[in-house]
């Protein structure tokens, strides 16, 4: 008999539907074969189960079905269909994650002071039943949105510059803003204050990228990489953050790198030589200043917004010596 409240009552809460189904039994019944069912699971980020084992919902058989259906279609093929399964198991999984901690977060300072139990935790979870339609819809809606800005990015990218973005290839620029002295603050700051203070970088920066009309490719607690597809949006960028944390006594100052040239973009990420370039300028920026490379320094639009020094050349980890631009904004240029 399943224990009230127990791992399984709380899996099949969550999944809308009692575990009745074995691996066979799914494949079975959506008609995909095993070997590459075994694929999409493990792209999802899920081990195999036990053959025996009956670990899989009617949602499951659905899910297949429906991937062997758009398998039909002319545009698609099975490793194009992995790959967008992996994008969603690793987007989905940090989405899941975050908001996990954002439960136990609110449970932590309930009015009641009761202290958090596993009952008290798998309530709450129970609890997400009530509002996983409010959230399916916002996710829905979110992804077309985000979907809507991709698609009018790579536009931009083919209209401003040759490159071919079925390759994956665009001109952009790359930034990297990074907290100063973050480990050595890390150690003095308890989880829950670290937590916030993470928050807060986060937050604020995703703010002033989104602002700019950029995107942000992924954080890593004290630094985010972003990108913009306009060379002037990604100094901008780079300068309203580092100014965001020039003003604000509180908070560390942070450095900014940015770069600005061919990138590579797959499942979300970037890749080439300017991340490394950008990656390795902020490294070796100043607190609260932003560095630049001479792609960018050319790409950006002359009439006096922007006040760009160069400095001496120095050698950047496997990328030899490079000239580093200091980037600021022009006397009474505003922002």
């Amino acid at each position: 008999m399943t224990d009230p409240g127990g791992p399984l009552d709380i899996e099949e809460t969550l999944l809308g539907g009692p575990l009745r189904y074995t691996r066979k039994d799914v494949e079975a019944l959506s008609g995909v074969p095993d070997a590459y069912a075994r694929r999409i699971w493990q792209a999802l980020g899920f081990p195999i189960p036990p053959d025996e084992e009956a670990a899989f919902t009617d949602g499951d058989v659905t899910a297949l079905r429906e991937i062997n259906e758009v398998l039909g279609h002319d545009l698609v093929d099975e490793e194009t269909v992995l790959q967008l399964v992996r994008a969603v198991g690793q987007t989905m999984g940090r989405l899941a994650s975050w908001l996990g901690d954002v439960w136990l977060q609110r449970l932590s300072v309930l009015p009641s002071g009761e202290p958090l139990t596993p009952d008290l935790v798998t309530a709450a979870l129970a609890a997400t039943e009530e509002l996983r339609p409010a959230f399916e819809r916002l996710l829905l809606h979110g992804w077309r949105r985000q979907l809507t800005a991709a698609g009018m990015r790579a536009a931009a990218v083919t209209a401003a510059a040759p490159s071919d973005p079925r390759a994956g290839l665009a001109h952009l620029a790359v930034g990297f803003a990074d907290v100063v002295s973050f480990t050595r603050l890390s150690r003095s700051l308890d989880a829950d204050a670290l937590a916030a203070f993470v928050e807060r970088f986060e937050s604020a920066a995703t703010e002033i990228v989104a602002d700019a009309g950029g995107r942000v490719v992924k954080t890593l607690g004290d630094e985010i990489l972003f990108i913009t597809t306009d060379p002037a949006a990604g100094a901008e960028t780079g300068l309203r953050i580092a100014e965001r944390f020039n003003e604000d006594a509180g908070f560390p100052k942070v450095r900014v790198g940015l770069a600005y040239g061919e990138v590579i973009q797959r499942l979300g990420d970037v890749f080439g030589t300017p991340v490394n370039l950008a990656a390795r300028l902020t490294a070796t920026a100043y607190p609260g200043t932003v560095l630049i490379d001479g792609g960018l320094a050319s790409a950006l639009p002359d009439g006096g917004r922007y006040d760009i020094s160069a400095l001496r050349p120095r050698p950047l980890q496997g990328l030899g010596r490079v000239r580093p631009r200091l980037l600021r904004r022009a006397s009474g240029g505003g922002r």
